[in-house]
C-alpha cells in the first residue's frame, strides 16, 4: 500500500530543488517556490514549503536565510545541485526519478 502523504511531501523536496534549480545561481523566493509547486499539487501550503525547505536544509542540499521580515529566502548548495543533475545518488527522502535517458 502506497502512503499518499509520504509521496506528496517526498515529491515536494524534489521540485523544491528542481524549482531552486532553475533559479539558480540567484535563490528564489519561498513564494515563488510555493507558486511553482501549487503547479503540481495546487492544495500545497507555505508551511509545507517551509517543513520541506528545512528537511533539504538539514541534508545540507539547500541553504535557507529566515529573514527577519519573516520571509523566507533559499538557494541551492552545491550537493543540492549535483542531486539536481544526477551526478550523485540521492539518498531516501526525496523522490527523484530514475535517471531513464541513460543506460
Amino acid at each position: 500500500m502506497v502512503d499518499q502523504e509520504k509521496l506528496r511531501r517526498e515529491l515536494m523536496r524534489w521540485y523544491v530543488i528542481l524549482t531552486l534549480h532553475n533559479a539558480s545561481p540567484m535563490g528564489a523566493y519561498e513564494e515563488l517556490v510555493l507558486a511553482t509547486v501549487q503547479g503540481m499539487f495546487q492544495d500545497a501550503t507555505a508551511l509545507e514549503i517551509r517543513r520541506a525547505l528545512d528537511y533539504l536544509s538539514d541534508r545540507e542540499l539547500v541553504k535557507v536565510d529566515k529573514q527577519p521580515g519573516g520571509r523566507w529566502f533559499a538557494d541551492l548548495m552545491r550537493f543540492g545541485t549535483d542531486v539536481a543533475e544526477y551526478t550523485v545518488d540521492c539518498d531516501p527522502g526525496i523522490a527523484r526519478p530514475p535517471k531513464y535517458w541513460a543506460s
